[in-house]
């Protein structure tokens, strides 16, 4: 934590950004299985990838990679708003106009959002795939698709995984955005190209996951 804290801002926002990406990028892989319940076979395809997923020690080890970008995302964000927080203690009477949008303005909120929403995510699922959360009554720990099932049959589960996504929607499209930018991969003959494929997947991501808990809700 204190060789964290030694770190230059610069180096800082690159770690964050890298971070951000991998992050990104894995979204697309999680959506993708996701998508695999919608295929109208009660789950069976789905429930073998996740099994594979669960079972496989490649998969295992990517896992503790996983959680240790999302720990170093979550961290190095909160200690950068907190330097930016601490270096104008004073807000000013007259804010001056910014081009910055709105959501840019309040990744951090954004992101604890996000956190809260992943925490909620992992008990309903992965926390009870470790043995950490009881799985619902007659269930085993890996019947993700009928644990699924029962919970986007909830309206008010399915309403907040909605609300959460567009969330999430926003804070990726800025993200991608930002750390492009960060890593000095930005240049104006292309910075419209980024801005469009970073809104575009941000769409591509919230959108997709979204129809899930619709599917459930009014199809299945």
């Amino acid at each position: 934590m204190n060789n964290l804290l030694r770190f230059s801002s610069i180096s800082k926002k690159v770690f964050m950004g890298l971070a951000g990406l991998f992050l990104a990028l894995f979204l697309c892989v999680h959506l993708v299985i996701n998508l695999l319940m919608l295929a109208g076979d009660e789950g069976e395809l789905f429930s073998a990838v996740a099994h594979f997923m669960g079972t496989n020690i490649f998969i295992k080890i990517f896992e503790v990679v996983l959680f240790g970008g999302i720990l170093l995302h979550i961290l190095i964000g909160a200690i950068v708003t907190l330097k930016n927080w601490q270096s104008r203690p004073v807000k000013y009477f007259k804010s001056n106009r910014s081009e910055t949008s709105l959501f840019s303005k309040y990744m951090f909120h954004t992101g604890a959002i996000i956190g809260i929403f992943m925490l909620l995510h992992f008990m309903n699922f992965f926390f009870v795939k470790l043995g950490w959360v009881d799985a619902p009554a007659g269930m085993d720990r890996e019947d993700f698709f009928p644990m699924a099932v029962i919970l986007f049959k909830n309206i008010w589960y399915s309403l907040v995984y909605l609300v959460f996504f567009v969330f999430l929607g926003f804070h990726l499209n800025h993200s991608i955005q930002s750390a492009f930018q960060t890593l000095g991969l930005t240049h104006n003959k292309y910075d419209k190209a980024v801005k469009i494929i970073s809104a575009c997947y941000a769409i591509m991501i919230a959108v997709g996951f979204s129809v899930i808990p619709v599917y459930f809700l009014f199809i299945y």
